[in-house]
């Protein structure tokens, strides 16, 4: 038994939060609260989604908001179907190469691309919600109107942004009075016009968004800052439904996003890492951790060389998740010392015959669009009928622009700043193209072979999980699902473990895309093992305990006999689980 108070294999200073007809974990306490409310109300898990999705909108505004985008995966149990809503907007019609030929900077209304975030909430809500709009949307709304006490964490980051604290209507709402003080922790936040968005939202639908009024503010605050956004960008942006990519580990099943998000690399690394016994290296050993480490390299490495927008170029997938391709890689990883310059494979030759294409990309390029059928945070929930989501919503650093639009109380994404401006890039900037995104959710199956009592009837939905991070998500989320299926922790002990982020040179998302290679590693690990890692040439920083650098994860477990609801919340910041 941990010697910490809920620990039951490992570590753990929280409980794992349990229930039978709901789970919500989410950024916010009340976010989680709003979520169980909507349950309790007879809604439903895709309900409670969008609830959550609202108030975090309100009560974590820095992490996102209809100004930004999203992705979401929604699983019916009615009729076992798994799909993913992308709610990811494209980079302005005015957003030439020409027009950044000076960089993108990192915050102001040059860094906004278009918001596609609303679209996807509301493509989900009309697809599978139960309860009306105003429902759904009322704990948002009365949150925003009433306020609610600001936390520490939110206190700190308000005052640690000097744009949102000087920029005029940013200022009147993060600041006291509007006078640049920053609020402090216990201040109470109200949101008016916020609030009133978010109604007008509820009662006329998306159009008056993307074709009406909030739009046409939208549109009007842009062009008085110097901004690229017009009602063409926002009248063309759509979500659209994608069916998911996924690869098995051990008696699982992970699926996740598809291009544009990031979640093949999650996929990727899962791949090469099961060439090897990972319960047998042990939970933070060098051996294992090493091994994470290189397979990231090699999935990133990937991604910088292969993968954009799918409307604009024809991407590998098939031959990135290839079983082949990964016995491949793996064997070019030296267990006993940490690469350099790690550059992609070739997938092209691992794809379905009839798709295979030079590694160049040379003819793999696309002039346009094709047809399609159609700072970050992350929630996970479930109900009773076995319903879930898992859900991503982002304005992309911390406050996105740093810019509310007018008086909309809509906070706007920095998202340009993903944006490569080589022209050979795979993900170079183009008008009306999506930008290649970090943000992957997750969703955890136990393969009907692998099942026993219940489970073996077919594939049972196990775990849903994921993080807010950037170019971390997909390296946590690699390392709770090892620490849930490899070393049998709880949901809890798995997101509470001590956990390392790899920045790499050249594979960042970020402008300017380069970095110090580095290993962040929080110093909960054994002294010796990062003597050991160094010792295997890892530039290893050591981090505080508990770091948020190393992503702030959400996952819940489905009991595959009794149905009970496991529910867990990373303490590395404000984030709660709340069934019932």
């Amino acid at each position: 038994m941990s010697a910490t108070p809920h620990g039951i294999r490992y570590s753990a200073h929280r409980p794992v939060v349990m229930g039978r007809n709901g789970m919500v974990c989410a950024g916010h306490p009340l976010a989680a609260q709003a979520g169980v409310s909507v349950l309790q109300k007879g809604g439903n898990a895709f309900d409670a989604a969008i609830a959550t999705a609202a108030v975090l909108n309100v009560v974590e505004p820095l992490m996102s908001g209809i100004g930004g985008d999203g992705f979401v995966m929604a699983y019916r149990a009615g009729d076992d179907s798994l799909r993913v809503s992308n709610g990811t907007g494209a980079a302005p019609y005015g957003a030439t190469l020409e027009r950044y030929r000076d960089g993108i900077p990192m915050k102001g209304i040059l860094s906004v691309s278009v918001p596609g975030l609303l679209n996807a909430w509301l493509d989900v809500h009309g697809e599978y919600g139960s309860l009306p709009l105003s429902e759904v949307l009322g704990p948002a709304i009365a949150l925003a109107d009433d306020g609610f006490p600001v936390t520490h964490y939110l206190a700190s980051a308000i005052a640690g942004d000097s744009l949102l604290c000087e920029f005029p209507t940013s200022r009147a709402i993060f600041t006291r009075d509007g006078s640049g003080e920053p609020l402090r922790a216990g201040d109470i936040l109200r949101q008016a016009n916020l609030a009133r968005t978010l109604s007008a939202i509820a009662e006329q639908g998306r159009d008056v968004f993307y074709r009406g009024e909030i739009g046409e503010a939208i549109v009007r605050f842009s062009e008085e800052q110097g901004g690229l956004l017009t009602m063409d960008d926002l009248n063309d942006c759509s979500a659209r439904w994608q069916d998911p990519i996924s690869t098995d580990y051990g008696d699982y099943t992970v699926f996740e996003a598809p291009p544009n998000s990031s979640g093949h690399i999650l996929l990727q690394e899962l791949n090469v890492i099961r060439q090897h016994d990972m319960a047998s290296l042990g939970f933070g050993s060098a051996e294992s951790i090493h091994l994470m480490v290189e397979a990231k390299k090699m999935a990133f490495a990937d991604r910088e060389a292969y993968v954009a927008d799918p409307d604009y170029i024809d991407v590998p997938v098939a031959g990135m998740l290839s079983a082949e391709y990964a016995r491949e890689r793996a064997a070019t990883i030296n267990l006993g010392r940490a690469s350099e310059n790690v550059v992609a494979g070739d997938p092209w030759r691992h794809q379905p015959a009839g798709q295979r294409r030079s590694p160049a990309g040379v003819g793999a390029r696309r002039r346009g669009p094709r047809t399609e059928q159609e700072d970050t945070t992350c929630f996970v929930v479930a109900d009773r009928a076995g319903n879930a989501v898992c859900q991503l919503q982002s304005l992309q650093s911390g406050w996105g622009s740093s810019l509310v639009a007018g008086d909309t109380g809509i906070l706007l994404n920095n998202r340009m700043t993903y944006w490569h401006l080589d022209p050979d890039h795979v993900d170079c900037l183009q008008p009306g193209k999506r930008v290649r995104h970090t943000m992957n959710p997750v969703m955890v199956f136990r393969r009907p072979e692998a099942g026993n009592g219940s489970a073996s009837s077919g594939r049972r939905l196990t775990y849903v999980l994921g993080t807010p991070g950037a170019d971390c998500q997909v390296q946590s989320n690699m390392q709770v699902i090892t620490n849930l299926v490899d070393y049998g922790m709880t949901v809890q002990e798995a997101v509470e473990a001590p956990r390392w982020k790899h920045v790499g040179d050249g594979t960042e998302s970020t402008v300017p895309h380069t970095a110090v290679d580095t290993l962040l590693i929080e110093n909960r690990f054994d002294d010796a093992v990062l003597r050991q890692l160094r010792s295997m040439g890892h530039p290893v920083h050591e981090l505080d305990a508990w770091d948020g650098v190393t992503g702030r994860e959400m996952a819940l477990y489905i009991d595959p006999d009794t149905g009970a609801l496991h529910g867990a919340a990373d303490p590395r910041y404000d984030g709660y689980a709340v069934g019932y």
